[in-house]
């Protein structure tokens, strides 16, 4: 069975830093996009930032440049996302999907599939 699973989310203080971890089982990454999605209650989900498991083409969304960064191991078939000087806007649940669309740096949800159960990540003091 395909599948992606977030893990590393929780709570933090602002101006703290969490690493999120998205694994993928039953099916290989390689080829494909994995994309971070967030969402927060009562907003719609918002693509974060993706990353390409062939040439390593990374995209982050103008809000969490120069403070979050997306990285593969595709040995292991999981893609990270170390996030650092976090904000209280910044919380949400964080979702990972993937796509073998050409166009997966514009963050359009629907061409995304295999999403996973989510990881909630909560910045407040």
């Amino acid at each position: 069975q395909a599948q992606l699973v977030e893990s590393g989310g929780g709570l933090v203080q602002p101006g703290g830093s969490l690493r999120l971890s998205c694994a993928a089982s039953g099916f290989t990454l390689d080829h494909s996009a994995i994309g971070w999605f967030r969402q927060a209650p009562g907003k719609e989900r918002e693509g974060v930032s993706c990353i390409h498991m062939s040439d390593g083409s990374t995209y982050y969304t103008d809000s969490v440049k120069g403070r979050f960064t997306i990285s593969r191991d595709n040995a292991k078939n999981t893609v990270y996302l170390e996030m650092s000087s976090l904000k209280p806007e910044d919380t949400g649940v964080y979702y990972c999907a993937t796509t073998y669309s050409g166009s997966y740096y514009l963050f359009k949800v629907y061409q995304y599939t295999n999403w996973g159960q989510g990881t909630q990540v909560t910045v407040s003091s």
